[in-house]
């Protein structure tokens, strides 16, 4: 091995060693830490924060990098990757001051301490101080790192590297274009009856036994992993023999818990799947979050809510809810799981309408960040965005504006990446099915090693080689578009009532 590339990889271990300790401390923060914890965590935060950026600015990691690529014909292609990933980090890192990494770290922590308390009892006089302090922070670290187009451009580029507010405005915009028609047509189609899941009751408990069961048949190594419970569902990737899920249970509501277990463990399967030879280097690591994402909504949607899925497991739902789901047969359940209705809740919205909510949290992030809206006006921005994009108007701040947990942790441009992953799924599932004719069988079978197999080797082992769009473009032919997200849509909802859409 290169011996310019040795030094590099031992620097680039130790520093994704730090952020395994930050993931882990992340996690326990959501799930384990006792309510007094907050503080004291907030302080860890902020000293592994100035750490890490001591890390990246020391110049023997220059000296390395620069090595490398004075000698980079010796390098193999992905070693190539690994130089250029870090060197791009490093260089990110070193823009923001020390000072101010330490402060936005130390902040979120507080912050998404105060959501979780003020949440509840929607005490926005408690929570809108922390906010606006977190988005003054991320303004100030927008500056810091420069932007092509708008401050925004910055922080979608934590996310998404290469993404711009100007694409992603037009492909919102175009997207929302076609889905709303779509959902007045599916609205008529299923009609105004009850819901046939609602009013029941489902054990918790017998609930965690079954979702236990779907995770281990996704592939999900549980020995290399844990699922836990938390406000919000999210997952923890500190090493791929580490990745910690959560989900969230609720006996009147049977598939918000499964479908969070389906979703979380598409992201946990991400996380286990890269080489373990380039664990510790940016080749290890996810592609973006729209990719990631795309993992997720893929086992969550593609999978979770098709008729081939509850053709294999729902008669074992069943048989763990005989009382509540007896007399409801596939076609009806099926019904029931992909039901559209506009709603309040993001997590819990149907695929039809989930991306707009996403429209509307672009919308006021964009506007945050270029001047045109000040974070005291956010709730009453929020109301009226629902209104106009949706139709309904929250009744309260913790199922409006205080819903989500990335605000207060200072997740800034991150919603536009569950649109991407939205798109990229149904994408990748579309060329899955190319590649594998058996698949669909497979899924009624309850047999999903060779779609794992699949994405392992398709998306999870390339790491960072390629940006979003060119990984797309190598596993499907096509960069990010959003045609195969709605033919999917249509195929699905003319099966389900018998219509053409």
């Amino acid at each position: 091995m290169n011996k310019a590339y040795q030094s590099l990889l031992e620097y680039s271990r130790d520093l994704y060693a730090l952020r395994s300790a930050v993931g882990v401390l992340s996690w326990d923060q959501e799930t384990m830490m006792p309510p007094k914890g907050g503080e004291g965590r907030a302080r860890s935060m902020a000293a592994l924060s100035r750490v890490m950026h001591q890390r990246f600015s020391d110049p023997r990691l220059l000296a390395a990098l620069e090595a490398c690529a004075a000698d980079g014909t010796s390098l193999s292609e992905e070693e190539r990757a690994v130089v250029r990933e870090l060197r791009r980090d490093r260089d990110k890192t070193v823009k923001v001051p020390e000072s101010l990494a330490a402060e936005i770290a130390e902040t979120v922590s507080l912050s998404q301490r105060v959501w979780a308390e003020a949440r509840p009892k929607n005490d926005t006089a408690a929570f809108n101080p922390w906010l606006e302090k977190v988005i003054t922070l991320r303004r100030r670290e927008a500056e810091c790192l420069g932007y092509a187009e708008t401050p925004y451009d910055a922080l979608l580029e934590n996310y998404e590297p290469g993404a711009r507010t100007s694409y992603l405005r037009k492909l919102l915009h175009d997207l929302k274009a076609e889905l709303v028609p779509l959902l007045g047509r599916l609205l008529d189609a299923q009609g105004k009856g009850k819901p046939a899941l609602e009013g029941k009751l489902f054990p918790v408990a017998d609930q965690r036994t079954f979702n236990r069961k779907i995770l281990m048949a996704m592939g999900f190594d549980l020995d290399a992993g844990r699922l836990d419970e938390s406000a919000h569902p999210f997952t923890e990737g500190s090493h791929p023999e580490d990745v910690r899920l959560t989900t969230r249970y609720s006996d009147h509501d049977l598939m918000s818990a499964l479908f969070s277990t389906l979703h979380e463990g598409g992201h946990g399967i991400y996380e286990q799947g890269f080489q373990s030879r380039f664990y510790g280097t940016p080749m290890a690591e996810a592609v973006s979050l729209g990719v990631h994402e795309s993992q997720s909504r893929l086992w969550e949607n593609q999978v979770g809510r098709s008729r081939d899925f509850w053709s294999c497991y729902y008669p074992d739902l069943q048989k763990t809810f005989p009382a509540q789901l007896g007399s409801l047969d596939l076609n009806g359940f099926l019904r029931a799981i992909n039901r559209v209705q506009p709603s309040l809740i993001r997590v819990e919205a149907d695929e039809v309408t989930y991306n707009l909510h996403i429209v509307l949290r672009f919308e006021l992030e964009t506007a945050l960040f270029g001047g045109e809206l000040e974070a005291k006006d956010l709730e009453s921005a929020w109301n009226e965005g629902m209104r106009r994009n949706l139709g309904v108007v929250p009744e309260s701040p913790s199922v409006g504006y205080m819903q989500d947990v990335h605000w207060s942790c200072g997740l800034l441009g991150y919603f536009p990446t569950y649109t991407l992953g939205n798109l990229r799924a149904a994408q990748l599932f579309d060329s899955a099915q190319k590649a594998m004719p058996a698949l669909k069988t497979d899924i009624r079978s309850g047999a999903f090693g060779a779609l794992k197999d699949w994405l392992n080797v398709q998306v999870h082992q390339s790491g960072r080689r390629y940006d979003g769009d060119g990984l797309m473009e190598k596993v499907t032919g096509s960069k990010t578009e959003a045609a195969p997200f709605l033919a999917y849509l249509r195929a699905k909802y003319s099966d389900l009532y018998g219509i053409t859409l």
